[in-house]
């Protein structure tokens, strides 16, 4: 029907006053199925022209973003233009369209988390890409979609793989409970044993270091039961982080000054090799701390005649990237691939679950660990966190 009015257009002079009533009413026909297509969207659209200025808008971008009335309604007086950023409340949605802009950037995207009237947290997708006619730019298309269904299912996954470890962990427990309940059976078997046999002879109980040697072994198994608890509920309770903006460099370095007596001690060289200019991240301090320190644990164990150890932070894309890396005597590839496993450890007094916490607290940071080693050459753990939205782009206008 397009390419039937657009021959039509080009013969309009040719046309009846009957023809032209009839290709006008196919027009706006045509037209009008278009707006109901676009307005019949779930996806959000706002297009714009080569200044960025808003065009048009469906009522899914106008459900999605909070839009400056007074801003809108000057916006709908005849020959006024206005940009896009400009209209949009959210600072954060406004500030990255302005910047697609000013760059020129072709296509871009990125998410953003939103509040609605009623209180609940939405996020968002925005995406802008090229609005090209007759092969020249003549403005920008902005996507919005709403991705918090898939934000929820991803939770739902991760909740149902936490469940799944979870089993795994509690038949590690069992495990391990085992034997110490086995040893106090035995023990106290042992003492039930003597005082029968005190009974049936002549009444005389075995020397106070007799039983109390069978005692001692009781409550030292007791002590190993509740420990084995304790580290288990440690293990699966939630992580309740308290997310703030914190510099990492001013932790690492904390964490270093902390730790160099135990590393002269272990003999063990201490090299920083961080970033300048890093931007906040958000964190939770104390276990942030917590990781760095597990970690430089793990690396001072695994250099038992001493060392280097290398702490380095930068940024690669969107993420700023810190890793801990010693020249210990590293592990093969089965271990390496187990290490984060609840109860799984080398050590001959390790619980096990040291690296399965650090994993579980980067986790709720947003971000990922990722570990290469070597055997007998050491082992490097790469941590990698997001960038916030706003410290991204004031990363972008200082390059």
């Amino acid at each position: 029907m397009r390419r039937f009015a657009k021959r039509l257009a080009q013969k309009v002079a040719k046309l009846s006053d009957e023809q032209v009533e009839q290709l006008v009413q196919s027009l706006v026909d045509e037209n009008d199925s278009l707006d109901a297509v676009i307005e019949s969207l779930n996806t959000g659209l706002l297009i714009c022209d080569i200044n960025g200025n808003l065009l048009m808008s469906n009522k899914a971008a106008e459900r999605f973003l909070q839009f400056n009335q007074s801003t809108l309604t000057a916006a709908d007086k005849p020959g006024t233009k206005i940009p896009v950023w400009q209209i949009i409340a959210d600072a954060d949605i406004a500030g990255f369209l302005e910047e697609v802009h000013q760059k020129q950037k072709n296509h871009a995207s990125e998410e953003f988390t939103v509040e609605t009237d009623g209180g609940s947290l939405r996020f968002l997708l925005v995406s802008s890409m090229p609005l090209v006619q007759k092969r020249h730019l003549n403005g920008t298309i902005v996507q919005i979609d709403d991705i918090t269904d898939r934000r929820n299912q991803e939770t739902l996954f991760r909740r149902m793989e936490s469940l799944a470890s979870l089993t795994t962990l509690a038949a590690n427990v069992a495990h391990e409970i085992k034997n110490p309940l086995g040893s106090i059976s035995i023990h106290i078997q042992l003492i039930q044993k003597a005082v029968k046999n005190a009974r049936l002879g002549d009444g005389m109980l075995p020397d106070e270091k007799f039983v109390e040697n069978y005692l001692n072994v009781v409550n030292e198994e007791i002590e190993r039961l509740n420990k084995i608890v304790v580290d288990f509920l440690y293990a699966v309770r939630p992580v309740q982080a308290k997310l703030a903006p914190a510099s990492l460099n001013e932790i690492v370095k904390n964490i270093c000054d902390f730790i160099q007596p135990e590393a002269q001690k272990s003999n063990v060289e201490l090299h920083l090799e961080l970033a300048d200019n890093l931007p906040e991240l958000m964190l939770d301090e104390q276990l942030f701390k917590q990781i760095v320190m597990n970690l430089a644990q793990n690396a001072f164990a695994a250099m038992k005649n001493g060392g280097d150890l290398w702490m380095a932070s930068g940024i690669k894309e969107d993420k700023v990237v810190f890793s801990v890396a010693d020249n210990g005597e590293g592990m093969d590839e089965e271990t390496c691939s187990r290490i984060f496993e609840p109860y799984f450890t080398t050590k001959v007094n390790g619980t096990g679950l040291g690296l399965t916490m650090v994993y579980k607290i980067i986790k709720e940071f947003g971000g990922d660990i990722q570990v290469r080693s070597f055997k007998d050459e050491g082992t490097i753990f790469t941590i990698s966190l997001p960038i916030p939205q706003k410290e991204r782009r004031r990363l972008a206008c200082a390059t």
